[in-house]
């Protein structure tokens, strides 16, 4: 269907990359994090950092940056424990929001939460994920006719239909987090216990990356 541009076995692609975007990952949960907390808006900021992310990961793989740095041992390391340090800084600020005592006045009427960089707290957990930067180098070139010309093209064509598979997704975790959030508003209780998983995932993700070989 799509040979001409150099773009071979696509049905295969189309349900591994279904796969890949379907199951749990950092980069998700931080968006369904975002729309819960702070809405609909919020939630699109983070699956914007998520989408530029992927294509700055695609662009460095089609220009060969990823492939050296899956080539480069100390260089992926630095990558990897950068990842996993930003992981568990995440996951360690929800659980501290959780215990902190003064997110209610004394008047009982809760405090706005502080205002934080959604964008590029999202973009950051995009760009520092080794395991996203061997995705791309592994799994795009399966799928690309290098004896194709204009091989920008094929990467092109992947590209587009892995950010639209992302942005269905993301959307449908967007309005499943602010369905969440009015449920969060009339059982506290459950709001806490949500994000302190939440906060454990982030740091589970962080100790699996860290201990990836």
């Amino acid at each position: 269907m799509l040979e001409m541009f150099g773009v071979i076995n696509i049905w295969t692609y189309l349900a591994g990359l279904t796969m890949i975007i379907l199951a749990p990952g950092p980069n998700s949960l931080y968006v369904l994090k975002s729309s819960s907390s702070f809405g609909v808006k919020a939630g699109y900021k983070a699956a914007s950092g998520v989408l530029i992310g992927d294509a700055i990961l695609i662009l460095l793989s089609y220009l060969g940056v990823a492939s050296l740095i899956q080539a480069s041992p100390v260089l992926f390391t630095i990558i990897r424990y950068l990842g996993a340090a930003y992981l568990l800084y995440l996951g360690l600020k929800i659980i501290h929001q959780l215990l902190r005592k003064d997110a209610v006045d004394e008047d009982g009427v809760e405090r706005p939460k502080k205002s934080e960089n959604i964008f590029v707290k999202s973009l950051s957990l995009s760009l520092t994920n080794p395991k996203a930067i061997l995705f791309y180098v592994s799994f795009f070139i399966q799928f690309i006719d290098y004896t194709y010309d204009h091989t920008w093209i094929s990467y092109l064509i992947l590209a587009t239909i892995l950010e639209v598979f992302s942005i269905v997704y993301l959307s449908a975790l967007i309005f499943l987090g602010t369905s969440l959030t009015q449920m969060f508003r009339n059982h506290k209780r459950l709001s806490q216990v949500g994000n302190g998983i939440l906060g454990m995932f982030f740091m589970g993700f962080a100790a699996r990356l860290a201990s990836l070989s």
